[in-house]
């Protein structure tokens, strides 16, 4: 069985998830919940935010580098905690931990900013990944405290998995998700690209010009997801084909 090590470390607060931290003072804790990288250091993020008290959405919508796309009340019973969720569009400064983590190729399974640190908890396969990430995140952040590493034989789940996802698919329909699906699997979206619209239908036993509409429609109404539509009344097609 080949060894795997999780690993727990501290390190200095860099980045939107710290600026939201600096603009709300009553902010228990922050965690990245879920992230994936759209382009120029943008990053789609998924963040549950506890504070003691009333949680002003304002001041995390008013953060230069976020725009706020959607915002949940998490369930906390009977407490003075209100936690919400959020989804952002974040422009993060270089660096960014969750880029720092993935470039080393490392799992990770909790970022979180509590008590003034980012705590970070990561799975990597060797040891000698281990002392680079360290010296990365040293380098890099300033700090880095390792509170533990310990051997286990799973990785992990990465980070918060799917929370992000259903906020994205939400978005579509059916018939658009299993297009793009399918596309994906076929390797349409791969450079060169591997399948063709043909191939998709074939596939799906539909019309060319239904995949291409269906395609078209999807990747439109994601693009609008990330960068708003382009029309001034709002009107979207979410439901077309």
């Amino acid at each position: 069985m080949t060894t795997i090590f999780r690993v727990k470390f501290t390190t200095t607060p860099i980045g939107r998830i710290a600026d939201i931290q600096q603009a709300t003072s009553n902010i228990r804790s922050i965690a990245l919940d879920n992230a994936f990288y759209i382009e120029d250091g943008t990053w789609f993020e998924s963040l549950t935010i506890a504070a003691a008290g009333e949680l002003n959405s304002t001041d995390i919508a008013d953060i230069s580098g976020i725009e706020l796309f959607d915002e949940q009340e998490v369930p906390s019973g009977p407490t003075d905690v209100n936690i919400r969720r959020y989804t952002v569009l974040a422009t993060e400064p270089y660096p960014f931990i969750l880029g720092v983590v993935l470039r080393q190729e490392a799992i990770p399974n909790r970022i979180v900013l509590q008590n003034g640190r980012f705590e970070v908890v990561v799975t990597v396969r060797e040891w000698e990944v281990v002392q680079l990430l360290a010296e990365q995140i040293g380098e890099q952040f300033g700090t880095f405290d390792l509170e533990s590493v310990t051997e286990v034989d799973r990785s992990g789940e990465p980070l918060d998995s799917g929370r992000l996802s259903e906020v994205l698919v939400s978005k579509l329909t059916d018939d658009q998700l299993v297009v793009l699906e399918t596309a994906y699997e076929l390797g349409y979206f791969e450079v060169p690209r591997e399948a063709t619209a043909s191939d998709i239908a074939d596939a799906l036993d539909i019309a060319d010009s239904t995949v291409s509409e269906r395609l078209r429609v999807a990747q439109r109404n994601l693009f609008e997801l990330i960068y708003g539509a382009r029309s001034a009344d709002g009107v979207n097609e979410l439901g077309e084909m």
